[in-house]
């Protein structure tokens, strides 16, 4: 039977590259977001292998209900992340930090929650959490997504404590800058101009398929 993957943040960058090098390798990937017009253009590119499913990942009865109407799943890819805002903590936005925990540490957990009991029915079963090198390494005006990225790994250690003695894998990828189009801007509200500076003086920056590889090994 070929093997089903779900790819959270699946229409764009990290995950839509996840998605084209699972199907490549023979998954079905279920590609979720909440944006169906970037869903679709991925699955579209990618092929009959793809399927879109709209979700948001912050929304626990929509989690539930998505992934309790799938019969079979191999894979989790928790990708759905970002970050909002670099502002220092004296100027913090609390909606920026509340999306950024919600998104990267709520919806990582939802998913992984209802997605377990699918996962313990899988001989091949894998979580793989996309964190970041961030949830390690402080920086000026990064406090938010340090402390939700770390929250991401947290996440997958505690899993791995818990799942102990069971068949079921779980992978963290801590990634360092990966330059894919949308983060950057989803950071700075939109604005081209600050998206770009972020990647100018960096000497070959990572790629949402240098992760995406990282993903087909695990």
């Amino acid at each position: 039977m070929t093997q089903r993957a779900l790819i959270t943040g699946g229409g764009t960058g990290i995950g839509a590259a996840c998605a084209s090098r699972l199907a490549a390798q023979g998954f079905e990937v279920l590609l979720a977001g909440r944006r169906p017009e970037p869903l679709a253009a991925a699955a579209a590119r990618i092929g009959a292998a793809a399927t879109p499913l709209v979700l948001d990942v912050t929304d626990p009865a929509a989690v539930d209900a998505a992934l309790g109407a799938l019969d079979r799943l191999d894979v989790v890819v928790n990708n759905a992340g970002g970050a909002f805002g670099l502002g220092p903590i004296e100027h913090a936005d609390s909606e920026d930090w509340r999306t950024m925990f919600e998104v990267n540490v709520l919806g990582t957990m939802q998913v992984v929650r209802a997605a377990l009991p699918l996962l313990r029915r899988s001989p091949r079963a894998t979580i793989v959490d996309i964190s970041s090198t961030a949830g390690q390494i402080v920086y000026e005006g990064g406090a938010g997504y340090v402390a939700a990225k770390h929250g991401t790994s947290v996440i997958s250690e505690t899993l791995r404590l818990e799942l102990s003695g069971t068949h079921i894998r779980v992978i963290d990828i801590r990634p360092g800058m990966v330059a894919t189009e949308e983060f950057a801007l989803t950071r700075f509200a939109g604005d081209a101009e600050r998206a770009a500076a972020v990647y100018a003086e960096v000497d070959r920056p990572l790629v949402a398929d240098d992760i995406a590889a990282c993903v087909e090994f695990v």
